[in-house]
């Protein structure tokens, strides 16, 4: 399991939101659960290289070794194109860590642009194809890569498709909940290996109690644990 940490919610407060953001990672690893940093970073090669400093790496300077934010992966915006998400793996890779590059998102605006004609192919199958290939160096023994993919849970027909054009990639899956995905009609970004998919629900957890009522941790700790028994009978 694991905790995906949205910055834009924490950095919005300034220097006490980057505090903040600190002090849920630490709680979230005595938890025994890995972080995701959905910072959703893409930049040209040489600020995409800071980008991966920052977030799962560390930096060399006069005064030694600065340690960045110290995810176990981060999203990554992919349409400034390869030389822009080589950085990223490469930093990624060397911290042991993982890169979930932005494909199929999951929000109602996301065809206007990834679902455009490129080449004859939808772009979101463009992009697809590039994230296989960047990862195809990057698989261990378990046949996945750490570089992933965003493919949102409100499109699930698109999940075979995908799967077949990025058999490695593990699948970040937003949207279950709020958002109207459902955890059950997942099963194609599960099939080359039980750790294949990830479900992220976030609204859903966080606002548990606003229709459960009683204690918010409480209710948000029962809607996790009912998605979690949900998606390991998909």
């Amino acid at each position: 399991m694991a905790v995906k940490l949205q910055f834009a919610c924490f950095e919005r407060l300034g220097a006490r939101g980057w505090g903040a953001l600190v002090a849920v990672r630490d709680g979230a690893r005595e938890a025994g659960l890995l972080v995701i940093a959905d910072a959703k970073r893409g930049d040209v090669p040489v600020t995409a290289g800071a980008y991966a400093q920052a977030l799962v790496g560390s930096t060399t300077t006069p005064f030694g070794e600065v340690a960045g934010f110290g995810a176990d992966s981060f999203t990554a915006n992919p349409l400034l194109g390869r030389d822009s998400l080589e950085p990223l793996v490469e930093g990624a890779r060397a911290a042991n860590a993982g890169c979930f590059v932005l494909v199929s998102t999951s929000n109602p605006g996301a065809s206007d642009l990834q679902d455009l004609d490129a080449g004859g192919t939808p772009l979101h199958e463009r992009i697809a194809e590039l994230v296989d290939d960047v990862g195809a160096g990057h698989t261990g023994d378990c046949g996945l890569s750490l570089v992933g993919a965003v493919t949102g849970a409100t499109r699930p027909e698109r999940l075979g498709r995908l799967r077949e054009l990025m058999p490695r990639a593990i699948f970040l899956l937003p949207g279950v909940g709020a958002q109207g995905g459902s955890a059950r009609a997942l099963g194609p970004a599960f099939e080359p290996h039980p750790a294949a998919g990830l479900v992220a629900a976030s609204r859903s957890i966080v606002g548990a109690h606003r229709e459960r009522g009683g204690d918010p941790a409480l209710a948000a700790r029962s809607a996790a644990q009912e998605l979690r028994t949900v998606t390991w009978n998909v």
